[in-house]
């Protein structure tokens, strides 16, 4: 990085003047994922800055189909029903285009087995019946690789046209509040109307693409809606008033669509503003050179199956569950004789039930998780799990929350480890692609969204 473009780079950025989440997700059921034998190098073409200059769509990793770059979610959906692949953390990608055609080159020089983990679904049914998924993730280290120079290309990218935009002179641009007009620099507009009308979107040199911003609020304005709470007016009066009553004239710090203006964004490889700031090393500088004598490392918190409760160690978890809930997963577990694969369904199917407030015993639903939970204490449903076929199901396979550490912590007894019975329906496996007509027929994903219409 240049000394340019790093001088004078300020990234704090205040909640309550701007910010937006950065962001893992899945498509799940009711809710609308080695090694390298030569030096990795992006494509020519799409690598470099001359793939920016043709049509913005992307093509699918496998076939012709091409796919407008705002239809992003439409190219994944086509690669999960058509060709079975999915990319884990797809949004954390910093140049979708260029990640596409990368892997587009590559599944064209080795199979695709090469690469991506092989998930195989009803393992223990007829092979006509089987389906075979492929994950695309960044365990791949040629992938974390691609992903980090996507990563850091597009930060320099982004550096440079800060500058050019700090050096700027021959801005032009009309306040949003009082119609006047300045020309300049960006800061002169900006200061203004955090000075004049109390408009704070943040520091000219935390924000990139000024111009393109302005004008995205701008075009929320004319649609008459509130920038803070997003609601829409009948009059501009109308707007107004309410922004100034209402101490709305900020953006709205969970809208993500405001990500790609703060520089603060593109910093570092996968995190968001918010994982940024909450990252204070200010304690450090307190401490003496290669001082670490006091140092602890904290183990990621893992989250109650009923309640908000956290604990560090996933022991303290199981009393806190055993004692609040009268819910002993421990026992169960032994009871049942649940193996790694179960316990994983089991635990998805329950956070999925609490997350829609319906109680997995009786099936009620209710208005609150609060009184979903005050109902199941009562009723002592916490411990009455039902029938097995019921959360024994593929969908289940799927996390309902991303980076749940009760997951991370689960384990097979020690009978499991040699228990083939128990091991048989474990879906991992290595498997070829010869019968792709049958794969699509009976995929596991026509198989949810059948059982969603039914229950709808």
């Amino acid at each position: 990085m240049a000394a340019t473009e790093a001088q004078g780079l300020s990234v704090g950025r205040r909640e309550d003047t701007a910010g937006v989440r950065g962001g893992t997700e899945y498509m799940g059921h009711e809710d609308g994922k080695d090694c390298i034998l030569e030096p990795l190098s992006l494509p020519e073409s799409p690598g470099g800055p001359t793939a920016l200059e043709g049509p913005p769509s992307v093509p699918c990793i496998f076939c012709e189909e091409h796919f407008p770059m705002a239809e992003q979610d439409k190219l994944l959906k086509h690669m999960i029903i058509e060709h079975k692949i999915v990319i884990a953390d797809v949004k954390l990608v910093a140049d979708f285009q260029r990640y596409i055609l990368y892997w587009r080159k590559r599944f064209t020089e080795q199979p695709i087995t090469d690469f991506c983990s092989v998930i195989r679904i009803n393992s223990t049914a007829p092979f006509e019946e089987q389906d075979n998924y492929f994950l695309l993730c960044d365990v791949l280290p040629e992938d974390r690789i691609l992903r980090e120079e996507l990563q850091k290309q597009r930060l320099k990218e982004i550096l440079h046209q800060q500058q050019r935009e700090r050096n700027d002179t021959s801005f032009r641009g009309v306040c949003m509040f009082c119609s006047e007009e300045f020309l300049g620099n960006r800061s002169v507009l900006l200061n203004h109307m955090a000075r004049e009308h109390a408009f704070n979107i943040g520091l000219p040199d935390n924000i990139v693409n000024c111009a393109e911003f302005l004008c995205t609020l701008q075009k929320k304005l004319d649609n008459l809606q509130c920038l803070y709470c997003e609601k829409t007016f009948r009059d501009k009066n109308t707007l107004k008033d309410h922004m100034r009553k209402k101490q709305h004239r900020r953006i709205n710090p969970k809208n993500r669509e405001y990500d790609r203006f703060y520089v603060i964004n593109y910093l570092e490889f996968g995190k968001s503003w918010e994982e940024v700031q909450s990252e204070d090393d200010r304690e450090l500088l307190d401490l003496q050179e290669d001082d670490w004598s006091d140092w602890q490392e904290y183990p990621v918190s893992a989250v109650c199956l009923f309640c908000e409760k956290q604990e560090e160690t996933v022991d303290k978890l199981y009393v806190h569950m055993k004692d609040t809930h009268e819910f002993d997963l421990l026992r169960i577990k032994s009871e049942h004789g649940l193996n790694f694969y179960q316990q994983v369904k089991l635990v998805n199917f329950i956070r999925r039930q609490v997350h829609q407030c319906r109680c997995y015993s009786c099936h009620v639903k209710f208005k609150s998780k609060t009184d979903l939970r005050t109902h199941m204490e009562e009723a002592k449903h916490t411990s009455l799990l039902p029938d097995r076929k019921t959360w024994d199901q593929l969908q289940y396979y799927f996390p309902t929350y991303e980076n749940d550490t009760l997951l991370c912590t689960l384990s097979d007894s020690e009978n499991d480890l040699t228990d083939e019975k128990q091991m048989e329906n474990v879906p991992i496996i290595s498997e070829d692609t010869s019968k792709l007509c049958a794969l699509k027929q009976s995929s596991v994903l026509n198989q949810l969204l059948l059982q969603e219409s039914l229950e709808n």
